[in-house]
């Protein structure tokens, strides 16, 4: 070994030695831009994909840098799927349910009337079939899914006039988001689905006779205590809505096995911070309400009960005309079924004891 040979290796092992692995090349910075559905007045259901993005540049050390923008900013709240889709950005963060005008299918990835509460929800996609069977669907929109947040079970909303009973429903005009309105169309109501950063002044100006959002943290921020006095629950079409960040499938690729992890991590824990900030933040808000005024009142039975037939008649529908809901649904529906089977002898039993409590 000559003497260049050796103070070259004695090199290497001192720095080895040392715990320093040699220089690599650095990878290239990644520059995404996310649209979200939402305006950033919304901290908890805008504020999730901010947790995302800030969530990525962290453990990348910088190198990834996702900008978030609010609904309208890039392309309209409703407008986000065709962004992604044809890659006009990379990312959207948004309810899967606002786009089942494109394909029904679009609410088995959020909500249903009647369907999966947010645990429930959280344990069909990672441990059920939810997201290999929803990825296989938004694949022909270019698109892979990452959940990306849960409201949790939500309120039934805001209206003008007390809805005591069927005859209430038939002819009102309420703002609902997704797939309920299918079903309220068959109850005689008349849908209309309006972004978020309209609705007050929809239902300010009596355009409309209701309007459900989330729940009371959100709703009162928007201020629609301020335009309609009852506030009814629960929101029979929303027991556990899911949030979902789409990414194009090009861009996704494109990126490094590790890079696709930080983003799987990244959105999980965006989805997981969601619905810890609405359980934390909703008990306050909703007390608040009911002290400025608000009218809290329950769907009757005679509501519900025919809310509820009427969403099944419309998965039976479904089920006969479109194959890919019929796919998804069949698994979507036994695993209901069991959830709930599961959930009646524990959190159901223990929740209806402790509400009973006097804390």
């Amino acid at each position: 070994m000559d003497r260049r040979s050796l103070i070259k290796n004695a090199g290497i092992a001192g720095v080895l030695a040392a715990g320093v692995a040699p220089a690599v090349h650095a990878q290239a910075a990644i520059r995404w831009r996310l649209a979200s559905s939402f305006p950033k007045s919304l901290d908890t259901i805008y504020g999730a994909a901010e947790i995302f993005a800030a969530k990525v540049k962290a453990m990348s050390g910088g190198r990834f840098d996702i900008s978030v923008h609010a609904a309208g900013e890039l392309m309209p709240a409703f407008g986000v799927v065709d962004g992604v889709e044809k890659a006009t950005v990379e990312v959207a963060h948004t309810a899967p349910y606002y786009f089942f005008g494109k394909n029904e299918c679009f609410a088995l990835g959020c909500a249903i009337p009647f369907g999966l509460n947010s645990r429930q929800m959280t344990a069909w996609m990672y441990e059920g079939n939810g997201l290999k069977l929803m990825r296989e669907f938004y694949a022909k929109y270019n698109m892979i899914s990452f959940p990306g947040g849960n409201t949790g079970a939500q309120m039934g909303g805001w209206y003008r006039k007390e809805i005591k009973s069927m005859a209430d429903v038939r002819g009102l005009k309420i703002r609902i988001g997704g797939f309920a309105g299918k079903v309220l169309e068959r109850m005689g109501a008349v849908p209309q689905n309006i972004p978020g950063g309209e609705i007050y002044q929809s239902l300010e100006k009596g355009t409309i006779d209701a309007a459900e959002w989330v729940g009371p943290y959100d709703d009162q921020k928007l201020g629609f205590n301020k335009v309609a006095p009852f506030y009814y629950y629960p929101g029979w079409w929303e027991g556990g809505p899911q949030l979902d960040f789409f990414i194009n499938q090009k861009a996704y690729d494109g990126l490094s096995a590790e890079n696709k992890a930080i983003v799987e991590a990244a959105a999980a824990e965006a989805h997981t911070h969601m619905q810890a900030r609405y359980d934390a933040r909703n008990p306050t808000a909703l007390k608040q309400l009911v002290g400025a005024g608000t009218k809290l009142r329950p769907f009757s039975n005679d509501v519900l009960a025919e809310a509820f037939k009427h969403s099944m008649a419309v998965y039976d529908e479904l089920n006969t005309k479109n194959p890919e809901w019929r796919k998804i649904y069949d698994d979507y529906s036994k695993f209901r079924a069991d959830q709930n089977l599961w959930f009646r002898f524990t959190e159901a039993t223990f929740d209806r004891f402790m509400q009973a409590q006097k804390l």
